[in-house]
């Protein structure tokens, strides 16, 4: 929710308001430690409630949680735009390498996620994501630093990569370079 209000530029509400009920999870890129809220009717919140209560879900002296949900909703469109950026950076920077291996649709790149689709028979998605998230001796020696990227086999062609608060820009570009490394060395 956060995510799309930052990209279309509208606040939470807006979208919000087309929907029956709504959850907005604090951890996932607002960078609270941990929380949620539930949000829909009456009836609906009430049910919600007592189902957790049910299956033991509660928590006891959480305001400091709640600080820091808080602050993260305070600071979520410069934070959630920051990772837009980034996103939209590795996503124009890994197009114009214009490798045979993958592809990406720059107009799909809305928010804080990129999809590469991979097409070349080799390597599948999952055997790059493992040469990305390898540090090589070569890669060192030519690159002055080891650099391991986490991305996610997300389909049978497709790889996923996500920002988050904790990704910078230094780090978005060492992600770039460390793909054109590994498709350098793919092609070879």
């Amino acid at each position: 929710l956060m995510n799309a209000a930052v990209a279309q530029g509208v606040e939470p509400a807006q979208i919000a308001q087309h929907c029956d009920s709504v959850s907005l999870c604090f951890s996932k890129g607002l960078g609270a430690p941990s929380g949620a809220v539930l949000a829909g009717c009456r009836e609906f919140v009430t049910e919600a409630w007592r189902v957790r209560k049910l299956l033991g879900g509660g928590m006891r002296q959480a305001g400091v949680l709640a600080a820091a949900a808080r602050l993260g909703l305070q600071q979520a469109e410069a934070t959630l735009r920051r990772d837009h950026d980034n996103a939209r950076r590795f996503a124009e920077g890994i197009h114009v390498l214009d490798s045979p291996l993958w592809s990406i649709n720059l107009a799909a790149v809305e928010t804080n996620i990129v999809m590469v689709n991979v097409q070349a028979a080799w390597p599948s998605p999952a055997e790059l994501c493992d040469r990305l998230r390898a540090v090589s001796e070569e890669e060192e020696a030519e690159a002055g630093q080891a650099v391991s990227v986490l991305l996610l086999p997300w389909a049978a062609r497709t790889v996923r990569a996500v920002w988050h608060r904790d990704i910078s820009a230094r780090d978005t570009e060492l992600a770039r370079r460390k793909l054109e490394f590994v498709a350098r060395k793919c092609q070879e």
